[in-house]
């Protein structure tokens, strides 16, 4: 690991062990596998001043009512990610970069919520750059599960249940022509045509195959960066190859490798435009001592400027 020359920037890390979004249990387990994983210490290396700003208050599933089958646990989850909002927030208007640690990608509406909210206040708007194996584009009416994990990126861009799509006053969160959602290979029936309608970037694992992953990468900060302040980075480990992120709750495979995500985040860092991160959805029930933790601080490391010389 290479020190780079960046200035004592604060990082303030909020950790979110949420998984009333997820189908299945353990991604509320997420932020302290990061952290064990040497999160901090591997910022610090790097330049930067480590704010630790420890966890969002999550509710145990088993404490709440799933209200309605198509959307489980709205309510618990729009409080979660209101408070997440407002962190978010405040950090950035103190000059910080929030880094989110997940946490069922669900987290990411909160997050956002709360990026976006900052530079509305301030006349502008930012981009959006998700990687993901799958949509995150359902909604209660096409959702085959109901667990609102399928359904942030649709509830940002105002499509979902009023609830989710109007926290903060304000909707949609991003300009779809801003969004570029990276990596997808396994998307429901009624979300592919949402896909394809929606007006985003979508890039599939044959585009990262065809093309390779720095020509997407150009590509995607130039729609992200197009008349906005900057991007927001939303990475879902489940984008990734499960041979290399054996911890997360619904891997598909072939995806992005290991030193494709480290490139996908390398450029990120020389764009110089990212506002804010977070990683999602690592499960350490099915992880192998901690494999996709460390992963997740290599992705989080490259994103802000680790390099091997």
């Amino acid at each position: 690991m290479t020190k780079t020359s960046t200035p004592q920037k604060i990082i303030r890390l909020v950790g979110v062990p949420m998984d009333l979004g997820a189908g299945r249990r353990g991604v509320d387990m997420g932020p302290s596998a990061i952290r064990i994983a040497g999160v901090s210490q591997g910022l610090r290396q790097l330049g930067y001043r480590v704010e630790d700003d420890g966890d969002v208050g999550v509710p145990a599933p088993e404490t709440r009512d799933p209200g309605a089958a198509n959307a489980r646990y709205l309510e618990p989850i729009y409080h979660v990610c209101n408070r997440l909002r407002l962190r978010v927030r405040r950090s950035l208007e103190t000059g910080e970069v929030p880094v989110v640690l997940g946490g069922d990608h669900s987290i990411a509406i909160g997050t956002v919520s709360g990026v976006a909210e900052h530079f509305r206040n301030q006349d502008q708007r930012i981009g959006l750059v998700w990687v993901d194996a799958h949509g995150d584009m359902n909604t209660p009416e096409s959702s085959p599960t109901g667990n609102i994990h399928g359904m942030p990126l649709a509830t940002l861009l105002g499509m979902g249940h009023p609830r989710l799509v109007e926290m903060g006053g304000f909707w949609p969160k991003v300009e779809r022509r801003n969004v570029c959602l990276i990596g997808i290979r396994d998307i429901d029936e009624v979300e592919r045509e949402i896909v394809k309608s929606s007006g985003i970037h979508a890039y599939t694992m044959r585009d990262v195959d065809e093309r390779g992953i720095r020509a997407i990468l150009q590509e995607a900060i130039g729609y992200a960066t197009d008349g906005t302040a900057g991007f927001h980075v939303s990475f879902d480990l489940d984008g990734m190859d499960p041979r290399d992120v054996p911890g997360t709750g619904t891997p598909v495979k072939g995806g992005i490798s290991w030193r494709e995500a480290n490139l996908l985040m390398e450029m990120v860092s020389d764009s110089g435009r990212m506002t804010s991160l977070e990683v999602t959805e690592l499960n350490p029930i099915l992880d192998v001592k901690n494999q996709s933790g460390e992963v997740a601080v290599d992705v989080i490391l490259s994103a802000f400027g680790k390099r091997i010389l």
